[in-house]
């Protein structure tokens, strides 16, 4: 079963419990994380919640990547890009004590996401007509140099992933998973110099709120790309993190339309990462292969953060149904797959 959300409200309610419990196509909860209510005495509370803003943008020829989280007693800032033509994959970040100069707001349809200091500065600010991304880091890969200034298209009508689901007795998920907006405007990487069109250029947000369990687990798959006659296409499907029993947060987005899938597979070789993936689900509508061709590995050891990330990239080939039951063939599709550990 799931459970769609059609109601306007806040997150929590006054003692700090989930006022519902469920998923729509568009965010309507308030993320009043002021209102948590998990320790008793509230001053460490700060320390445990997590909020972050994840951007990707899928080009022809590469994947971009920049993130703003705050982990609470940390943040953590990092920019990556995938060449699909050499291969190539460079990562950096930066971890910053107490999230020290990190701006979230705390809901994801408006407001400003920022961090900037003498090295680098990111800037994602939600507009009417969309999402301005901006990343400036001059000494990335060793001065190499990477900066981007895009706005990703995003409509009133746009549909995305929300969910809100319980983590145990006193922990909780809220996020919203935003697949296929049409990205405009330029990457420079070196001497890479990429103008970005919305006719071949896609990006998605993850936008996450909420409190885990020190030790969580899960995995999570997402693509955005073009069927054959133009359409927009994209894949989100994600396990492991949370009390998935009202809701999950697995669909196919259709034109900016999002189709509701129940239970998802994700039959993979933890260790072996790079054999092919199968993804299917409880109701006989998805079956997907998955060949990985790169490893993205991202480990973070700080005593008491750690962080293991083995998110693989490669292409998507199968059928799913749409809501209606009709077939969508995908054939090739470049996106990601992932494995994911952390103490936090």
């Amino acid at each position: 079963m799931q459970t769609e959300l059609t109601q306007y409200g806040k997150l929590l309610d006054s003692k700090g419990r989930l006022s519902q419990v469920g998923w729509s196509p568009q965010p309507l909860l308030d993320c009043n994380l002021e209102n948590a209510r998990f320790y008793g005495i509230r001053i460490f509370q700060r320390f445990r919640i997590k909020r972050w803003d994840y951007y990707a943008i899928f080009t022809p020829r590469l994947f971009f990547s920049a993130t703003i989280a705050d982990l609470g007693y940390a943040g953590n800032i990092f920019v990556y890009l995938l060449d699909f033509s050499s291969n190539e994959l460079h990562e950096e970040g930066l971890v910053i004590p107490f999230s020290q100069g990190i701006s979230l707001p705390p809901n994801s349809d408006q407001g400003v996401s920022h961090f900037e200091d003498k090295r680098l500065r990111l800037h994602f600010e939600a507009l009417p007509a969309g999402r301005h991304f901006q990343v400036s880091w001059p000494s990335f890969n060793n001065g190499r140099g990477i900066s981007a200034d895009l706005l990703l298209h995003q409509t009133p009508q746009h549909e995305s992933m929300t969910i809100v689901i319980p983590i145990k007795q006193r922990r909780f998920y809220y996020n919203r998973k935003i697949n296929c907006l049409p990205a405009q405007g330029i990457v420079q990487y070196g001497d890479l110099n990429e103008s970005l069109s919305p006719e071949t250029c896609l990006g998605s947000l993850d936008w996450g709120r909420g409190v885990w369990e020190y030790k969580s687990f899960w995995n999570w798959a997402s693509a955005s790309g073009f069927l054959p006659d133009g359409q927009t296409i994209g894949l989100n499907l994600g396990c492991g993190f949370g009390d998935c029993s009202a809701a999950t947060e697995n669909c196919l987005v259709l034109n900016g339309k999002v189709h509701k899938l129940a239970q998802v597979n994700f039959g993979y070789t933890s260790g072996d990462f790079m054999r092919p993936w199968k993804f299917t689900d409880s109701e006989n509508r998805l079956d997907l292969d998955f060949i990985p061709f790169k490893e993205r590995l991202a480990k973070t050891n700080l005593g008491i953060i750690f962080s293991e990330v083995h998110q693989m990239f490669g292409k998507y080939s199968g059928t799913v149904l749409s809501d209606e039951g009709r077939p969508i063939s995908i054939n090739n599709l470049i996106g990601f797959a992932e494995e994911h550990q952390a103490c936090w």
